[in-house]
């Protein structure tokens, strides 16, 4: 007897006198898993780390070409090529910045509020560095294109009248100050994240943070000259409608990306952020037709953008029901956020990013709390029996606009007093292609 159990602590060594003392207790079956995982190595998954790749070039998609083209063709002529210029040196300033500290702040182990430098200049991440089944390179830049869309979408805001060089100045710190801890918080280990909120691809990080902060800048520069008197109406629709086809193909990598795996969850968030644009694009286009007796094709690119917007906190924690409702939802209220709440508020909010992100993101983050199936995402929602997700949430929302509000308003604040945020009367006349870089398209 005791030659075999000499044998047996010989061969099984540490883990099976670890089993031995869990199946002492009763406890055989984790005992078991415990050795599972003991011997358990991560290895690169093929299949996920090709997912990954696609997602990663699909996100890219969403701000060069597709904000870009989005963007230039809802502004008026004079102001085209300065609206692609702000997209393009946005994703190359983004870039660089996530590349020095940006990540590493993110997503390296830190505090409750903030990474720390362990990343910083990408510091230790070679060819067979894994995240998980990915390499870790691929996860640097995947984040990347998230940290390039954000700011850039806050372009939108403060159309035709903003500085080039102060919406560089801004958009570097922004990155650093303001998005760089709320991804910290919510994904990177952050007390959001640990506090149960709930946010799949980016509803809380990258729109509800871009949509405040775009409102707060164009409170703070004021509206353009001549708004509401002058008409201002997109000189080219065409090339929205390619951008905003576009940005509805790239939130496939946005969304269905985020699961970080070629699996049941990535498919399931593919299927549910097309169904959520489509019925948002339906409910903007039926309500702009009931109340303005013609259904316009920036209302329906708007809608789909506004139900993308929404989906992408849940995508992976609903079912395809709740995806519909998210999207009937938030396409009849990004309506009303960017129609009669703008006019009303008179702020002059060009392109619409608070009133299709902004609000899109925050309804999107609410319903994420009400429609949350434990099934698909491991946490329920108010319709699955746990309404204190809602409450959740809320929580989330809150304390994003808080900072994002503050924090922008203070940036802003300083770079206008430093080098001036806003262009020159006859500059924002003659338009800003001309003006800020000496170009302009015929």
């Amino acid at each position: 007897m005791m030659k075999t159990i000499s044998k047996s602590v010989l061969r099984g060594g540490a883990v099976a006198m670890a089993m031995t003392a869990f199946a002492s207790l009763g406890w055989a079956q984790e005992a078991s898993d415990l050795a599972v995982a003991a011997e358990e190595v991560a290895e690169l998954n093929s299949g996920d780390t090709a997912w990954m790749l696609i997602s990663t070039a699909l996100v890219l998609m969403m701000t060069l070409p597709g904000l870009a083209l989005f963007y230039s063709g809802m502004v008026r002529k004079k102001n085209v090529l300065s609206m692609m210029m702000q997209c393009f040196a946005v994703a190359a300033l983004a870039s660089v910045l996530w590349m020095i500290v940006g990540y590493s702040l993110a997503f390296s182990e830190g505090n409750a509020f903030i990474g720390g430098f362990d990343r910083v200049m990408l510091a230790g991440i070679g060819v067979d560095t894994l995240s998980g089944t990915i390499p870790e390179s691929i996860f640097v830049v995947f984040q990347m294109t998230f940290a390039i869309i954000t700011p850039a979408l806050i372009a939108g805001a403060v159309a035709d009248r903003m500085k080039f060089s102060a919406l560089l100045w801004f958009t570097g710190l922004w990155l650093l100050i303001v998005y760089v801890p709320v991804a910290h918080w919510v994904w990177g280990g952050g007390f959001l994240g640990d506090d149960g909120v709930l946010d799949f691809a980016g509803g809380t990080v990258v729109h509800i943070n871009a949509g405040v902060a775009g409102l707060v800048a164009c409170i703070v520069l004021g509206p353009r000259k001549g708004w509401g008197v002058d008409n201002m109406a997109p000189h080219n629709l065409g090339l929205a409608v390619i951008g905003a086809s576009l940005l509805w193909v790239g939130w496939f990598g946005f969304n269905a990306g985020s699961a970080v795996a070629a699996d049941g969850a990535a498919g399931m968030a593919m299927l549910v952020t097309q169904i959520s644009a489509a019925a948002a694009a339906l409910s903007w286009m039926f309500t702009e037709w009931a109340l303005r007796k013609k259904p316009s094709v920036l209302g329906i690119i708007s809608g789909a953008v506004g139900g993308l917007v929404a989906i992408t906190p849940a995508a992976g924690f609903v079912a395809p029901g709740g995806a519909l409702a998210i999207g009937l939802i938030s396409g009849v209220v990004c309506y009303w956020g960017a129609t009669w709440l703008k006019h009303t508020l008179k702020y002059d909010d060009s392109l619409d990013a608070f009133g299709v992100h902004g609000i899109g993101g925050i309804v999107g983050a609410v319903l994420t709390g009400v429609f949350a199936i434990e099934a698909i995402g491991g946490t329920a929602g108010l319709i699955d029996g746990n309404p204190g997700q809602v409450v959740t949430q809320i929580w989330g929302i809150l304390a994003t606009i808080v900072w994002c509000a503050v924090a922008s308003y203070v940036l802003l604040k300083v770079i206008d007093l430093v080098i001036g945020l806003r262009v020159t009367p006859e500059e924002e006349r003659d338009g800003l292609d001309l003006t800020q870089h000496g170009e302009v398209i015929h």
